[in-house]
């Protein structure tokens, strides 16, 4: 897409890429259990190319970096990306596996059941990422945990720029300080922070506060869902409240708050207003059904936030 594949980008997102697989059904069957279901629908996924998706909506220049199989989800994801303007130059090929995919059952209230088969997203190394060009020209590198933590860890190492990691899903090994101590803005959830800083449940801006302060990240976003997010940084604390909505569907929020902040830092904006528009950002997305389909651009955030 790119001729100069050195120029400088605002936004580079390593990250996994997926074919979400989804039916919705009355109920989600129990074990031993079938059930009928709807049509299917067939919709590209993946946090990392959610991101990405999202930031380029958002009017930033943005790569994308990951692994599809050899298949045919593999060309579809690729070309649903180079529809939404994301470069994909450095989006590998994997012989001999599938693209990753997510099998979603969806009841009539928004409950569902999940199942992901990571797929080339596995395969994602930390050889891969060592000398893509695009880490070190791009203001700020996003990246999630639906890759392989090492190669988090690499991303982090090869970054010029303000590195950003979001730790989504939350991981289930221990996070090793090597990764934090190269994490510039650290973005979980109440759920991914209570199991980074090894704690009980947060259920307070208190508690997100306290374990917060206990990471050796350089600043840290957690967000609160419809309470906004808090930021913990430069020994500085400040909750950003969220504008109020009634969501139709909350699914892309978290990736539309990531990309929101990542573009904001990207274009010079402190953290502090890069995080106040992330929440508007994240709170728009929830007034649209779906992930990707839901992802808004700067004129459609105004406009759904002023009639929702």
């Amino acid at each position: 897409m790119w001729e100069n594949l050195t120029m400088s980008i605002d936004v580079a997102v390593v990250g996994s890429c997926n074919l979400d697989l989804v039916v919705k059904v009355d109920a989600i069957p129990l074990v031993g259990q079938t059930v009928l279901g709807g049509d299917l629908a067939q919709i590209p996924g993946g946090k990392g190319a959610n991101q990405a998706v999202a930031i380029s909506r958002l009017g930033h220049s943005v790569a994308f970096i990951g692994r599809v199989g050899d298949d045919d989800n593999g060309k579809f994801l690729k070309q649903c990306l180079r529809e939404d303007n994301v470069e994909t130059s450095f989006l590998f090929e994997t012989v001999g596996v599938p693209s990753g995919i997510a099998m979603i059952a969806v009841q009539a209230d928004g409950d569902n059941s999940i199942v992901v088969s990571p797929g080339a997203n596995a395969r994602l190394t930390p050889e891969d990422v060592e000398n893509i060009p695009f880490l070190n020209t791009a203001t700020v590198v996003l990246t999630q945990s639906e890759i392989p933590i090492e190669t988090v860890v690499a991303t982090g190492r090869s970054t010029s720029g303000t590195f950003v990691w979001n730790p989504a899903p939350a991981p289930e090994e221990i996070v090793s300080l090597e990764l934090l101590d190269v994490v510039d803005v650290l973005v979980p959830n109440q759920t991914e922070l209570s199991l980074l800083a090894a704690t009980g449940p947060i259920d307070s801006v208190d508690k997100a506060i306290s374990a917060a302060q206990t990471l050796p990240c350089a600043s840290v976003v957690v967000t609160l869902g419809a309470d906004g997010a808090v930021v913990i940084a430069n020994n500085h604390v400040m909750h950003v409240p969220a504008p109020v909505v009634t969501p139709v569907d909350t699914t892309g929020a978290g990736d539309a708050f990531c990309a929101a902040l990542a573009g904001g830092l990207s274009q010079g904006k402190d953290l502090i207003a890069s995080v106040e528009e992330a929440v508007r950002v994240g709170a728009a997305t929830t007034l649209v059904a779906g992930a990707q389909s839901s992802l808004p651009t700067p004129e459609q955030v105004t406009e759904r936030l002023e009639s929702g």
